[in-house]
C-alpha cells in the first residue's frame, strides 16, 4: 500500500488525495492481484526516495493529464478528485526531484559520431568533402531512440581505432598531395562517345553522348553520360571548367506521356555528378555522387554551356538528366513495337535465332526513329585545375601561409593541435606528438613525412576524437572552451570557429548572442538535418524502399530527397521567424517543388522552368499541413509496400505526444492469428484488441494510426483500399473523437504542452549528448512552462535549451 510513515505531519494530510485516488481508481488494475502493463501502484512510497518512483509517478501524472487513465470503462473520479490528485502528485514530484538532485545525471564522455567527424575534418583542413569520404569503412554509429550522438552508446572498438588510423592517413596524404602548383591542362572530347551497349556501324551515337533517363531508374541503363576516354579522371584536386555543346532533344514528342513519366512543360535539365572508376562502374550509381552543377536547357539548336565544378583527383564528370524519363529500356521496346518494319534491319543473328528483339536492336531502332526525349552532348571540353591560391587552402589550414619549416615543427604542431583538440594542447600531448615525429625521422624519413605522421597521430588521439568536458574551477559548470564545443556540435555538427572560441560563453548574454549568430549561419543546416534525422528518424528514409512497381514516382521524381528537403525547410522557416512549434502539429503551408505539389494534389505552382525549385506554398485543404501531412513522416512510418495503423500510431505516441507505449507482451504475436473474417485493417485490429493483453495499449495506438490511413506508403492520398472505403475516424481513450486527420490535428494542437514537453526533451538530449533522466524533468518542465510567454517560438525554445542548467553543466 502507499505508505506515509516517513511523511512530516502536515504532508500526510496533503498526500491523502494521492492515496485515495490510487486506491479507488487505479489499484484494481495495478495492485497486488493484477498488474496491467507490468505496473503496480499499491507499493509506491512517499516522500519520493528513489528515481524509479519518480519515473512511475511521472507516468501516472502524464496518463491522468491525457485523460487516458482511469480508462473510460472504469470507475471515474470527480473533477475535484482529479484536480486534487494532480496537484498533490505534481508537488510530490517536485519535492522528490529536489531531494534527489544530488544524484542527478551527467553527460558521459562521448566521441564524435561519423557525421561530426566528417564535418570536422572538412573544417579543420579546409577540404571539399562533397565527394571525399575517408570513413567508408567505419562501422555504423550505434543509436538509441534514433539518436546517434549519445555518449553511452557511441562505443569505441578496436576495429574503429584501426579505421581512424586509415582515415587519418587518407586525410593527411590528400592535404599534402600537391607539393607544387599543378599546371593547367585542357581536354577535348568529340565523336568517340562509346557506351556499354553493343554498337553497329549504322548507330550514329558514337558521335554523341546521350543521356536518356533519370539517375535513379530501375535498371540504370542510360542515366549516366560517361566520357569513356576520361575514365581515369582529373590529375589533381581543384576547380575545373567544363564546357558542353548540348541539345535538349524531343521535349515534345508523339508518344504516350505515361511511357516516360516526364512533364513536357518543363525544360530539360543537365547535371554533373562526379564518378570514380576505382569505386565501381561509372554508368551505375555510386555512394558519393553529389550534384556538382545543374542547368536548364533551351529547346532548339545545340548550345555551349559552361559550368565550374570541383573535382577530386581521379574523379571524372558524369552527365545526368535529373528530370528525365524513368525507364529508358522499357520505352525503347515500346517504340520499337511501333516500327516492326525496321526489325529485320536491326536484329542481329542472335535476335533472329531467338525470334525476338534484343535490347541493342530496340535502342538502335529508337535512335533511328529519333523522336524520343533525351539529352544529346556533341562535344565536351575540360580545363583545369584552376589554381586560385598557393599553397592550397588545405595546407594553409595546417601551416598558415608559410611553407613547412622543420625547425618550427613544434610550433606548427602546437597550433594545429590547439585547433584539432578545440582547446590548448597539454605539454604531455605535445611530447607524444613530437615523439611520433622524432621516431619517424630516426627511421630515416624526411622532416615533412615525420610532421605528417604527427598530424595523423593527432587525428587518432582522444583530444580530437572526444568532446571536452573541461569545467570551471571547483564546479560542475563547463568552461567557456567546453561550452564552445558543445554549442558548435549542437548547432553546426562541427568544430567551433574562431569567433566562438574567442568569446566568454560563461556570460549568459554572450552565449545567447552567439547562439543567435550560429542559427543565422548556413552551417546550422547541419543542426536542422541532424535533429530531424534523430527526432523523426529521417536518416532511415528509404531504409525500407517503396515498391518500384507501385511507387515509381518516388524514384523518378526524387521524392526521398525532396521529402527531407520539405521537412528541413519547414523547420528552418520556424527557426528564422521564431514561429510557434504548434506549426509542426498543424499549419496551412509547406515548402514544395512542383513534383511534390503534384503528389500532394495542390495543382500548378507557376513557371515550369522552376519546377525543381522549392518555394513556400499555402494550401487550404486541412489534410495536409504539419508533420502529419508530410511525405517524410508518412513514408518513414510505412514499410515500403503498405501501411499499418499500429506503426503510425506508435510513431505519434513516441514522437508527437512523448508517451510511448510499453513493448507488447512476449506471448502476444504482432497480430493475433484468430482474426478470420476481418474485412479491413480496422476490423483486424478490432479483433486483435479483444485480447485482454492487447486492449490497454491498442486503445491508445490504433485511433492515432487510423487517422493516417488515407495516406499510402509514400504519403499519397487514397479514399479507399481496393474497394473498401477508408474510415479514418477514431476515439481517444480520453473520449475525444475525430472524423479524420484534420480532426486529430485539432486535438493535438489542444495538447500542445505535451508536444512541447516531448520536443524539449528531444532537443536537450540531442544538445547534451545524453538521455534525459527523471531528475532532469524539472528543467524540462520549466522550459515548457516559459514557452507561452514567447508564443511557443522554436528559436526561443532552442535558446532556452542552450541557456538551461543541463546544457551548461557537465
Amino acid at each position: 500500500m502507499l505508505t506515509f510513515s516517513s511523511l512530516p505531519l502536515n504532508a500526510a494530510e496533503d498526500a491523502k488525495p494521492v492515496h485515495h485516488f490510487l486506491s479507488t481508481y487505479c489499484n484494481d488494475c495495478h495492485g497486488a492481484d493484477k498488474q496491467k502493463g507490468d505496473r503496480r501502484f499499491d507499493q509506491l512510497a512517499l516522500p519520493v526516495s528513489k528515481v524509479d518512483t519518480l519515473i512511475e509517478l511521472k507516468d501516472i501524472l502524464d496518463q491522468t493529464n491525457l485523460g487516458e487513465m482511469p480508462p473510460k470503462k472504469a470507475k471515474q473520479p470527480t473533477s475535484e478528485e482529479q484536480k486534487a490528485f494532480i496537484e498533490q502528485l505534481t508537488k510530490a514530484l517536485t519535492q522528490g526531484r529536489e531531494a534527489l538532485a544530488s544524484t542527478g545525471g551527467s553527460t558521459v564522455l562521448r566521441r564524435l559520431n561519423r557525421t561530426e567527424y566528417l564535418r570536422t575534418i572538412g573544417d579543420l583542413f579546409a577540404l571539399n568533402m562533397a565527394a571525399f569520404d575517408p570513413t567508408t569503412k567505419f562501422p555504423r554509429d550505434q543509436s538509441a531512440e534514433h539518436m546517434e550522438n549519445l555518449g553511452d552508446v557511441l562505443q569505441t572498438s578496436g576495429y574503429l581505432l584501426d579505421q581512424y588510423l586509415d582515415a587519418a592517413d587518407a586525410v593527411v596524404e590528400k592535404v599534402f598531395a600537391q607539393q607544387k602548383p599543378v599546371k593547367e591542362q585542357a581536354w577535348h572530347f568529340t565523336k568517340n562517345f562509346r557506351s556499354k551497349l553493343k554498337r553497329k556501324e549504322k548507330d550514329y551515337n558514337n558521335a554523341h553522348l546521350l543521356v536518356e533517363e533519370c539517375m535513379d531508374s530501375d535498371k540504370h541503363t542510360a542515366g549516366f553520360g560517361v566520357i569513356e576516354d576520361f575514365v581515369d579522371g582529373v590529375p589533381a584536386d581543384g576547380f575545373y571548367e567544363v564546357q558542353v555543346l548540348v541539345k535538349a532533344m524531343n521535349r515534345e514528342h508523339p508518344y504516350d506521356p505515361k511511357w516516360f513519366g516526364t512533364d513536357t512543360r518543363e525544360p530539360f535539365r543537365l547535371g554533373i555528378v562526379p564518378g570514380d572508376a576505382k569505386v565501381g562502374p561509372l554508368d551505375l550509381p555510386q555512394p558519393q555522387q553529389p550534384m556538382l552543377a545543374e542547368v536548364p536547357l533551351d529547346d532548339g539548336e545545340a548550345k555551349w554551356i559552361t559550368m565550374k565544378i570541383w573535382l577530386d583527383a581521379g574523379h571524372t564528370p558524369r552527365f545526368v538528366f535529373p528530370n528525365g524519363p524513368d525507364d529508358a529500356r522499357g520505352t525503347w521496346f515500346r517504340i520499337a513495337d511501333q516500327h516492326k518494319d525496321l526489325w529485320d534491319q536491326f536484329m542481329d543473328e542472335d535476335d533472329k535465332q531467338k525470334g525476338k528483339l534484343g535490347i541493342v536492336a530496340a535502342r538502335q531502332i529508337t535512335l533511328h526513329v529519333h523522336k524520343h526525349p533525351h539529352i544529346r552532348i556533341d562535344e565536351v571540353k575540360i580545363h583545369g585545375p584552376k589554381t586560385e591560391t598557393w599553397p592550397p587552402a588545405s595546407q594553409m589550414a595546417v601551416l598558415g601561409k608559410q611553407a613547412f619549416e622543420p625547425e618550427k615543427m613544434l610550433e606548427q604542431l602546437q597550433a594545429f593541435a590547439g585547433r584539432a583538440y578545440r582547446r590548448k594542447a597539454t605539454d604531455d600531448e605535445m611530447k607524444r606528438l613530437m615523439a611520433v615525429a622524432d621516431n619517424r625521422m630516426q627511421q630515416g624519413h624526411s622532416p615533412q613525412e615525420a610532421f605528417k605522421a604527427a598530424l595523423k597521430a593527432a587525428l587518432c588521439s582522444p583530444g580530437f576524437v572526444y568532446l571536452s568536458q573541461e569545467t570551471q574551477d571547483g564546479s560542475n559548470k563547463l568552461s567557456s572552451r567546453a561550452l564552445a564545443s558543445r554549442l558548435s556540435y549542437f548547432l553546426w555538427s562541427t568544430m567551433p570557429d574562431a569567433e566562438l572560441t574567442s568569446q566568454d560563453l560563461t556570460k549568459p548574454e554572450v552565449l545567447l548572442e552567439q547562439t543567435r549568430r550560429m542559427l543565422q549561419d548556413k552551417r546550422s543546416d547541419a543542426f536542422v538535418a541532424g535533429f530531424l534525422d534523430s527526432w523523426l528518424n529521417l536518416r532511415n528514409l528509404g531504409g525500407m524502399p517503396p515498391d518500384r512497381g507501385e511507387f515509381e514516382e518516388y524514384y523518378s521524381k526524387g521524392f526521398q530527397e525532396a521529402f527531407k528537403v520539405e521537412t528541413r525547410m519547414f523547420m528552418r522557416d520556424l527557426i528564422e521567424r521564431d514561429a510557434s512549434i504548434v506549426n509542426f502539429l498543424d499549419s496551412d503551408y509547406s515548402f514544395l517543388n512542383q513534383p511534390l505539389a503534384t503528389h500532394y494534389e495542390l495543382g500548378e505552382l507557376g513557371d515550369p522552368a522552376k519546377a525543381h525549385e522549392f518555394r513556400k506554398v499555402s494550401f487550404k485543404n486541412p489534410k495536409r499541413g504539419g508533420l502529419l501531412g508530410m511525405g517524410s513522416v508518412l513514408t518513414i512510418t510505412a514499410n515500403g509496400i503498405d501501411t499499418s495503423p499500429v506503426t503510425r500510431g506508435v510513431f505519434l505516441l513516441e514522437n508527437i505526444l512523448g508517451t510511448p507505449p510499453p513493448p507488447p507482451p512476449d506471448n502476444v504475436p504482432a497480430i493475433d492469428p484468430d482474426v478470420r473474417g476481418a474485412k479491413s485493417m480496422r476490423e483486424l485490429l478490432s479483433k486483435h484488441r479483444e485480447s485482454p493483453n492487447c486492449y490497454g495499449c491498442h486503445q491508445k495506438i490504433d485511433p492515432l494510426g487510423f487517422a493516417l490511413e488515407n495516406f499510402d506508403a509514400i504519403g499519397d492520398w487514397r479514399p479507399r483500399i481496393e474497394k473498401t472505403k477508408i474510415d479514418s475516424s477514431g476515439e481517444l481513450p480520453s473520449g475525444e473523437k475525430f472524423d479524420d486527420v484534420a480532426g486529430l490535428k485539432k486535438i493535438l494542437v489542444e495538447r500542445k504542452d505535451l508536444f512541447a514537453h516531448m520536443l524539449t526533451d528531444r532537443l536537450l538530449t540531442y544538445a547534451c549528448g545524453r538521455r534525459m533522466e527523471a531528475l532532469d524533468e524539472s528543467v524540462v518542465e520549466k522550459i515548457v512552462a516559459d514557452l507561452p510567454k514567447k508564443n511557443h517560438g522554436l528559436r526561443s525554445l532552442i535558446e532556452a535549451v542552450v541557456t538551461s542548467e543541463l546544457f551548461l553543466s557537465r
